[in-house]
């Protein structure tokens, strides 16, 4: 895991743990997760998504943590200036190879880009009927098999932005940047909400066989940025499929099938070199 919080729960766990960033990364391709977790390389190069993404969560981040305790957003300048000094201080300490995308080109473009989708995001965010109950919330959760066995695993991860609505039910809002639209069946495909309702439910936030209501909420990387919303829900079933699909993928690392995948994921890939010298 990669979040603070996440590190400090588990920190002093004895339990092997495996998170959902590791599961999506085995199914993308299993050899990258072998370079990644198992050999643990050092990067070869790195994207610019890499860092923008973490910089637009962070400002993300502080603007609704800062509605939760004070009952009033951080201001927009303030989100901008924590955005600006997270990428540019990422980019000074990063001596690997960036890879620009063509929407930014360099890292001035990169900053103005993020610049306007966070305007975008400030202008258009409506929480009208919700109240926060978490921001960044990190989560832990034994994973069973789909049959009701329990693993020597636990499964980790961090949930985005936890909402509930006027009627007491929660809403799992999960933050993504993206040049293309969603199409709907991808949303509803999504296997990290999947994993989300999996860890809310055993951490008893919802009843175990209640649907869980989750919402993608994506700014677009537009010459005018705009902030997109995505409904779609995840039931007891969908959370039965995944611990089936979870099990599957620690089966596949136990046994040590790791084969490489050619997919879009490899224009952003770490281990080039690694993959075509394998």
């Amino acid at each position: 895991m990669t979040r603070t919080q996440a590190i400090h729960l588990l920190k002093d766990s004895p339990q092997l743990h495996i998170s959902y960033s590791q599961i999506f990364t085995y199914l993308g391709c299993s050899l990258k997760y072998k370079f990644q977790y198992v050999e643990q390389r050092p990067f070869e190069r790195i994207s610019s998504n890499l860092f923008f993404g973490s910089a637009i969560h962070i400002a993300l981040e502080r603007f609704y943590r800062t509605w939760k305790e004070k009952g009033t957003p951080e201001t927009l300048m303030n989100i901008t200036e924590l955005f600006c000094d997270s990428i540019n201080t990422d980019l000074d300490n990063n001596d690997l190879p960036v890879l620009f995308k063509r929407e930014a080109p360099d890292r001035d473009d990169l900053i103005q880009m993020g610049m306007a989708m966070l305007e975008a995001f400030y202008e258009n965010i409506d929480l009208n009927g919700y109240q926060i109950v978490d921001v960044e919330l990190p989560l832990a959760a034994t994973l069973y098999t789909d049959t009701g066995v329990p693993t020597d695993f636990k499964l980790v991860g961090v949930i985005d932005l936890l909402l509930m609505d006027k009627n007491q039910e929660l809403l799992v809002v999960d933050h993504k940047t993206a040049a293309q639209t969603k199409s709907q069946d991808a949303v509803d495909n999504d296997f990290q909400f999947a994993s989300y309702a999996y860890v809310l439910s055993s951490n008893r936030y919802t009843f175990p066989t209640a649907p869980v209501k989750c919402r993608m909420d994506v700014l677009r990387k537009l010459k005018k940025p705009k902030l997109e919303h995505y409904q779609t829900i995840r039931t007891a079933q969908d959370r039965k499929r995944f611990a089936k699909i979870a099990n599957a993928v620690l089966t596949g690392i136990d046994n040590k099938v790791f084969i490489p995948n050619r997919s879009w994921l490899c224009s952003d890939c770490q281990f080039t070199s690694a993959c075509a010298n394998w």
